[in-house]
């Protein structure tokens, strides 16, 4: 599961990349559309060939997976518009410190309503994650300026969105009660994408039909995002199928330190001291996760 989870870090981090160049053209809604749309041919193709290795039929779908897929899908969306909203506020810091609490509160409801038994250290590795994460957002947006608003509102609602479909994810793969990872995994992951597509499709073309025409100019772009959205999305999915989905986010907080990196070395900028001492702690809390968790 750690190599699954740092893959798919590492693909999140380049997704993001692409969909920050893309959205220069067009909308934020689009760009969520772009990111199914465009990794639908992939998603299904990554399915195709995981099965294709596998010298038994594809389990039959079962209810728990239909629902909790579904479920999933429409969290991650609702969850994504969320933060589109909250970019778009002016106290935009108090919202991204709620989003951040994203890894507490998936330890939380997975321990209280899916029944994950989350260790002591485990607890302990994720509070200093978190930690590390309001340090790190506290250092970059200058300041949290109030407690609570309706961009609090919002990067709360993102956050628990974002836990409950992490936690879904793996109660969908889990569902089959097989011992395949990579095939359960990428059942879910083509189930969710298809939905995914069909929703925000109608989305757009409800709302911003105008869209569709900037989408295919910039069809190079949206491929990219397609394929590195799926490439990480088979990484998450297939670790939260084999580890707790709050350890898997907790370890997923690499991003943060792989985006310093990139930062140091090619942008030549430099952190600032509280900025460090997160890294830091997100640093300690991987140790304390892999080592005692």
């Amino acid at each position: 599961w750690v190599f699954w989870t740092l893959r798919a870090a590492v693909m999140q981090s380049v997704r993001t990349a692409g969909q920050k160049q893309l959205s220069v053209s067009v909308s934020p809604l689009a760009t969520t559309m772009v990111r199914y749309l465009f990794g639908l041919p992939f998603a299904l193709a990554y399915l195709a060939a995981v099965a294709s290795t596998r010298d038994f039929e594809l389990p039959l779908l079962n209810t728990t997976f239909l629902l909790a897929g579904f479920a999933a899908g429409v969290l991650q969306i609702i969850a994504t518009v969320l933060l589109i909203r909250l970019f778009a506020l002016r106290n935009f810091a108090v919202g991204s410190t709620y989003v951040r609490t994203e890894v507490l509160l998936t330890a939380i409801i997975g321990f209280t309503l899916f029944a994950e038994d989350v260790a002591l250290m485990g607890w302990v590795a994720i509070a200093i994650a978190v930690a590390g994460l309001v340090m790190i957002n506290v250092a970059r947006t200058g300041g949290v300026s109030g407690i609570w608003d309706r961009s609090a509102i919002y990067g709360l609602g993102a956050g628990i969105s974002f836990a409950f479909t992490s936690l879904l994810i793996r109660e969908a793969s889990l569902s089959f009660g097989i011992d395949d990872s990579m095939l359960t995994a990428a059942m879910t992951l083509a189930y969710m994408v298809v939905l995914q597509t069909v929703m925000t499709c109608l989305m757009v073309g409800a709302t911003a039909s105008e869209q569709f025409p900037r989408v295919a100019t910039a069809w190079k772009a949206c491929l990219f995002i397609g394929i590195t959205s799926v490439i990480g999305s088979a990484g998450w999915f297939t670790a939260m199928t084999l580890e707790l989905a709050s350890y898997v986010k907790t370890l997923g907080q690499v991003e943060f330190l792989l985006t310093f990196a990139i930062g140091w070395f090619y942008f030549r900028e430099r952190p600032a001291p509280l900025e460090t001492i997160g890294m830091v702690l997100i640093v300690v809390a991987v140790i304390v996760l892999l080592a005692f968790g």
